[in-house]
């Protein structure tokens, strides 16, 4: 289903394939091929965990997986249900009532997309801990002298966990969720209240379920990263399954039983979202928002309006302005190390590697979503799909995906060019940083195509009728027609995959080339050895790259509402 259709609620069925015909048939073969490349871990993976012997497959069964198992799922239910109650109710606030600080928490609510659930769990061990501000506060203010003399919750542990990948992936849901009551009439609303209900039970019985395909997009994508989460659970002390697949590949050196895991994660991550489009298939929310349908902002006052205001402030608080304040106050007493050449060198490499991939991310997807607009073809839309898939793998996890064929090809390449003409290759993709843009480009391939299909979708087909009958070629209407119009659209498939891509740890860290660091992974090697204030600026750098990014990502995704609203 595309991302339009989630999120209006409506889900367009295929149209009937066809055979392409003519010029079409280049793009629809460089189409196949490049989703069948980002396709390509996926593929690799299966093939691997179906060669292996399974000698160790019932060891792990037995002593890996269910604990691993039952830790993942306590984790993404209370993932899921904290990002998915915050979220949407933030997004009901926000575009529904008027209350202090509202114009400004509409759009700072969205800032600690910028913060990587690694940092943010650094922060918060830094903010929290025995010597930080909270604990040391507690004992001056209560005459505590040890440990012993009170009792502060672990924030090393699986609530600690809970709390800290909320705080910073609830953005998902508000986003959804905010963008589709922007969207949708609010003439059920008006009917409900005529009557007689209140505002939460309106809120309960009519808006939440309309916009529940866009909830559950956006509590996909946050559970999709909390699967793919290594640095924060494995500094929590939270053994994941995704950790588990680390483990046995590092620690055990089995190829085949890490394979086999994330093979099982992933067969569990597509059970879960086939089960939830399921669920509302028979959903049909036709709706539509027009000018004169769209109500003010209902103002709120006294001790509901500060409540409101409270509420908001909350959330981004603990996503936001708590690692924020923690990295500053860190970046200040290291800010020597600000001309640390190394430093810039990671930023150089984060920046190259984000931009590179967003703009693979983009390009690919522009061909593939013309190809099955242009095509109807049913083998292509399948490959686009199969491309997608990418996403729901965790980093490390994709990491063994990608680094088993590269390193085949390399060996191939070197074997093949000793033998005719004596000249050694070495590692010439699996050794350099294209394996890292390799990487972020089929995991983040799914925001792209989600993107992009969702801005085609919005275009009138007869546009491209209309060229071809002048006489125009697929190329040439992709070029002179759509792509002026697809710019909305292609700027926030650039923004989505930039910022996740400058955030990216797990795929990189096991990728990266001997003296090839960016930003995640230069802070993830000062907190491995226990000394994350050494990479505070680092980490600083991190969100602040991702700061402006996610500004013009909110303008762009959240345009629809009237500026002259308060």
């Amino acid at each position: 289903m595309s991302e339009a259709g989630l999120l209006s609620g409506v889900e367009r069925p295929p149209a009937p394939s066809r055979r392409p015909i003519g010029s079409e048939r280049l793009f629809w073969a460089g189409a196949l091929v490049l989703a069948l490349l980002v396709a390509m871990p996926v593929l690799s993976l299966v093939w691997i965990a179906v060669a292996g012997t399974g000698s160790t497959w019932s060891h792990l069964v037995r002593n890996v997986v269910p604990d691993a198992a039952r830790v993942t799922a306590l984790l993404m239910l209370g993932v899921a249900l904290a990002t998915g109650i915050t979220g949407t109710i933030l997004a009901w606030l926000v575009s529904s009532f008027s209350f202090p600080g509202r114009r400004v928490l509409s759009w700072a609510l969205v800032l600690p997309l910028a913060v990587p659930t690694y940092v943010a769990a650094y922060c918060f061990n830094e903010f929290l801990h025995y010597v930080g501000p909270v604990q040391t506060g507690l004992r001056a203010l209560f005459g505590f002298r040890t440990r012993a003399d009170y009792w502060f919750p672990e924030i090393r542990s699986l609530g600690g966990a809970i709390l800290i990948l909320s705080a910073v992936l609830y953005p998902y849901v508000f986003l959804a969720a905010r963008a589709v009551f922007l969207m949708q009439s609010r003439r059920p609303a008006e009917v409900a209240r005529t009557l007689g209900a209140g505002p939460l039970r309106v809120f309960l019985t009519v808006l939440a379920p309309m916009a529940r395909p866009a909830i559950a997009v956006g509590v996909s994508l946050a559970l999709m990263e909390v699967v793919n989460d290594i640095g924060a659970v494995e500094f929590l002390g939270v053994q994941t399954l995704t950790f588990a697949v680390y483990s046995t590949w590092l620690n055990r050196g089995d190829l085949q039983g890490a394979t086999q895991i994330a093979l099982a994660l992933l067969l569990v991550i597509v059970a879960l979202v086939w089960l939830e489009r399921a669920s509302r298939r028979r959903q049909r929310f036709a709706a539509g928002r027009t000018e004169a349908a769209a109500p003010t902002l209902q103002p709120l006052r006294g001790a509901r309006a500060l409540g409101a205001t409270a509420f908001c402030l909350l959330p981004l608080t603990l996503g936001f302005a708590i690692p924020f304040a923690v990295l500053a106050r860190s970046a200040l007493k290291r800010a020597g190390d600000i001309a640390d050449p190394a430093l810039w060198r990671a930023l150089w490499h984060t920046v190259l590697v984000a931009g590179a991939s967003a703009c693979l991310v983009v390009a690919i997807g522009f061909l593939v979503t013309y190809g099955v607009r242009l095509t109807k073809s049913r083998t292509l839309r399948f490959a686009a799909r199969l491309g997608t898939l990418g996403y729901a793998l965790p980093g490390t996890v994709l990491a063994i995906g990608l680094l088993v064929p590269l390193a085949a090809f390399d060996n191939a390449l070197d074997a093949a060019l000793r033998q005719h003409l004596g000249v050694s290759t070495g590692l010439l993709l699996s050794g350099s940083g294209f394996a890292i843009v390799l990487a972020c480009t089929a995991r983040f391939t799914a925001m792209g195509h989600g993107t992009l299909e969702s801005g085609f979708a919005k275009l009138s087909p007869h546009l491209d009728m209309a060229a071809r009958t002048l006489g125009h070629g697929p190329g040439a209407v992709l070029r002179d027609v759509l792509l002026p119009l697809m710019r909305p659209a292609a700027l926030t498939a650039f923004l989505l995959v930039f910022v996740d891509a400058a955030k990216e740890l797990s795929a990189t860290i096991l990728l990266r080339p001997f003296d090839f660091d960016t930003l995640a992974t230069f802070v993830y090697a000062q907190a491995s050895r226990a000394a994350f204030e050494d990479g505070a600026i680092a980490a600083l750098l991190i969100v602040l790259v991702g700061i402006l990014p996610v500004m013009l990502l909110t303008r762009s995704l959240l345009g629809g509402e009237r500026p002259g609203r308060a």
